[in-house]
């Protein structure tokens, strides 16, 4: 998958493409809470809870503990 900014529907899809929109979010979201490592990088790089976009840097840490979908 190509390193870029993504929405998080479109990440969340990309990781469930099986699952409705909203439950793939819902998933995406699980792993990042329960994954303190990640989800602490991603604040260091200034993900809040409300951005509905991911940059690219954020995108690149969620594939480095996820790996890519």
């Amino acid at each position: 998958m190509k390193l870029k900014s993504y929405s998080k529907q479109e990440l969340a899809i990309a990781y469930a493409p099986d699952l409705t929109i909203g439950s793939a979010v819902n998933r995406l979201m699980s792993w990042i809470k329960q994954n303190k490592p990640l989800q602490q990088e991603l604040q260091q790089l200034g993900y809040i809870r409300t951005q509905k976009v991911l940059t690219i840097k954020q995108v690149e840490k969620i594939f480095e503990y996820l790996g890519e979908p």
